[in-house]
């Protein structure tokens, strides 16, 4: 395994940790924004219908992906601005 790849893991396990956070916040704004509860449906949630439970998993699912995405590419590319190498 590279140095550099093994250099990396912490500063991935840090930015994963926050895009996660930035992520969830994210959400929960979209979520407001379209009008729904303060607070998403479990899976679970008796009084909630499926539609609503799905389009709220849907879109969080959505939202995680292309923050992990943004976040990841984003510490890649700065960690080989600094170093001169890929970390990948």
């Amino acid at each position: 395994m590279k140095v550099s790849k093994i250099a990396y893991k912490p500063v991935g396990l840090a930015l994963g940790m926050a895009g996660g956070a930035a992520a969830g916040a994210l959400f929960k704004q979209t979520w407001k924004l379209l009008g729904h509860d303060e607070d998403a449906p479990d899976a679970t949630d008796e009084d909630r219908s499926w539609r609503e439970v799905l389009l709220a998993a849907m879109l969080q699912g959505a939202i995680f992906a292309v923050v992990k995405a943004a976040v990841d590419r984003a510490g890649a590319t700065g960690v080989r601005n600094l170093t001169g190498t890929w970390p990948g």
